[in-house]
């Protein structure tokens, strides 16, 4: 049987971009969300431990399932292996993916 995929999930969080590994992820049934479940974090024993990687550890500490807003998702990869998730400053000019601010107008008519 084929291991658990891990995907690799990169979203806008507060002035950040945050890349985050994690074994579930799906449709969520409030409109609008991603659910990420099942984080994947490297071993917090390591001798070296990289600073954005541990303050995503402590945020996430506890936490059994997220739920990210579409409009904050930049990518969503499949991957072979986790990586080290990621916080680092958003630079530069990213416009958040349009969306209608209202639904469209019945015609009951």
């Amino acid at each position: 049987m084929a291991a658990k995929p891990i995907y690799r999930v990169v979203f806008h969080n507060q002035g950040e971009i945050w890349e985050l590994y994690a074994r579930e992820i799906f449709q969520s049934d409030l409109w609008g969300f991603i659910e990420v479940e099942a984080f994947v974090f490297e071993d917090a024993n390591k001798l070296v431990v990289d600073p954005s990687s541990d303050k995503l550890r402590r945020i996430f500490e506890g936490v059994s399932r997220s739920y990210i807003p579409l409009n904050a998702i930049v990518r969503i990869d499949e991957v072979e292996r986790e990586g080290t998730p990621k916080a680092v400053k958003a630079e530069g000019k990213v416009t958040e993916f349009p969306r209608p601010m209202s639904w469209p107008p019945r015609d009951d008519g």
